[in-house]
């Protein structure tokens, strides 16, 4: 397959596209600017160190930022790419998710076996959820009223309600559970364990458990099979899981469960984020410090962008 990375070189200039891709480069405390159509880089924003985790503002105008080891979440204007706030997050804040309004930041505080609950507009935070040892994937669910944090070390999805910050439950999923996925109008849950390769799905109203997408069993003759970020078209018919170690993504459909087709992308692929229009994927892969972005419509890797540091998480937004 060939790859356009020579043309990234080219002095030719390529239109810009639809959408802005960032990447959080969790070596370099900075987070790159592609344009994600011609996979061109357009510069970097100096962070916090260690950035990690990101989130879009509901209306897309602000990405927020995770800077781990600065203890805090930045929120960066998109239009003009500048630092407009910092948020005193409680300790080491890896992944976050922002509520349906955009009101709240929930956050896991990864070496405090905690979630705060950060109000936007006060920069306060206004809950602390104590949870299993260090709390990783976050999610909330389409209309607000629940919270799910899942302990790396617990191997356990803990069920929060977001009105009193109350925990309702706490669920023994796969091996160090990494990320949470509400589908189907939220009716669905998708917990990935990246250790064990599964998804397990759940009905998050009664936590029980549904099914157990397995991976290893999907791909028998990878060495690694792992389950990491995950990401859903709007129209919820297509699934992706990024592989880890596996070094590649694999697409599952939301209704049979099954896996459909995968994309090789860099080493240790561990963020994904889909074009706002659903027509590209964007997979960052830390250990070879790459970006890889693939084509929907063809279903082929058109781009390999690098960098030296090593990219964590992606986030796409429309210009």
């Amino acid at each position: 397959m060939p790859l356009l990375a020579a043309s990234l070189a080219s002095c030719a200039p390529a239109p810009k596209g639809s959408d802005v891709v960032f990447v959080s480069d969790e070596e370099a405390s900075i987070v790159h600017v592609l344009d994600g159509a011609s996979g061109r880089k357009e510069g970097d924003l100096v962070t916090g160190k260690r950035p990690r985790g990101m989130a879009r503002s509901p209306d897309g105008r602000t990405l927020y930022v995770a800077a781990s080891d600065s203890d805090r979440i930045e929120a960066w204007d998109v239009a003009s790419r500048k630092l407009v706030r910092t948020y005193r997050s409680g300790s080491d804040p890896e992944r976050f998710v922002v509520s349906p309004d955009g009101h709240s930041l929930y956050i896991a505080n990864e070496d405090h076996s905690a979630v705060s609950f950060l109000d936007v507009a006060t920069g306060m935070i206004t809950h602390e959820v104590k949870v299993g040892p260090e709390p990783e994937g976050m999610g909330v669910s389409p209309d607000g009223r629940l919270v799910i944090a899942t302990s790396e070390a617990a191997s356990t999805a803990h069920f929060i309600d977001a009105g009193s910050g109350r925990l309702i439950d706490s669920v023994i999923v796969g091996s160090r559970p990494r990320d949470v996925l509400f589908l189907k109008n939220g009716t669905e849950l998708w917990v990935s364990s990246e250790q064990r390769g599964t998804i397990t799905v759940f009905d998050p109203r009664t936590r029980h458990i549904r099914h157990v997408i397995d991976l290893v069993a999907a791909f028998p003759d990878l060495e690694t099979a792992q389950a990491v970020e995950m990401e859903i078209t709007r129209d919820g018919k297509r699934a992706f899981v990024a592989m880890g170690r596996g070094d590649q993504v694999a697409e599952i459909d939301p209704v049979t469960w099954r896996v459909v087709r995968h994309f090789r992308t860099g080493e240790r692929n561990w963020g994904l984020a889909l074009s706002p229009d659903d027509r590209r994927l964007y997979a960052a892969s830390g250990l070879s410090g790459e970006v890889t972005v693939i084509d929907l419509v063809s279903n082929q890797v058109t781009h390999r962008v690098r960098y030296r540091g090593k990219p964590w998480g992606v986030e796409a937004m429309r210009r």
